[in-house]
């Protein structure tokens, strides 16, 4: 059988436009069968961002209303933001809990790296689950408090569909948690 696994030489990559988040980059491709296309992706600056599912305990996860502006809506999702400089996926976790819901955690757990477009987009998301958590807030970077709101994992088929959660970061997250947290009783 033929591998398609070959990985096709890349040429000429330049930046064709730049934001203080991204940079559009095109770049030439050659597979190796001798086709070649040009290829456009964002590439992210920065250490890429962390996906916290901050545990109350083993049935009650606290998600957020937070602004989108991709949307322009609140969107339903979970404790999230930029890994910053020097800063493992853990440590970014722990800060973001404090900033956003005011709570810290004892045990924090890596689960997964993730990427939202990989087709064209350099960005990974590195998801924490936290549990233990523990009252304390840290001041941070959003422009407005966080509505915070307890919900069921029980509950967890019925909140994916609710308009409000959209954000497939977050959806795949509350399922891993889910799996993780039913896996132990067992």
């Amino acid at each position: 059988m033929f591998s398609m696994r070959k990985k096709p030489k890349v040429t000429n990559i330049h930046t064709v436009a730049q934001s203080r988040i991204f940079n559009l980059e095109s770049m030439d491709v050659e597979f190796s069968n001798g086709v070649t296309r040009v290829y456009e992706r964002l590439m992210s600056r920065g250490s890429g961002a962390v996906l916290v599912i901050p545990m109350l305990d083993d049935e009650t996860v606290l998600m957020i209303y937070e602004f989108s502006g991709g949307t322009e809506r609140y969107e339903l999702g979970l404790t999230k933001g930029k890994i910053d400089k020097g800063e493992t996926p853990v440590e970014a976790a722990e800060r973001e809990l404090k900033e956003e819901i005011g709570y810290g955690a004892k045990k924090l757990t890596f689960l997964k790296t993730v990427t939202l477009a990989p087709g064209y987009q350099s960005s990974e998301t590195h998801i924490v689950l936290a549990e233990d958590l523990y009252e304390e807030a840290a001041e941070g970077d959003e422009p407005e408090p966080l509505e915070v709101v307890p919900k069921k994992l029980l509950d967890l088929e019925e909140l994916t569909y609710t308009k409000d959660l959209t954000e497939a970061r977050s959806i795949l997250a509350l399922y891993m948690a889910r799996d993780i947290i039913n896996s132990r009783k067992e």
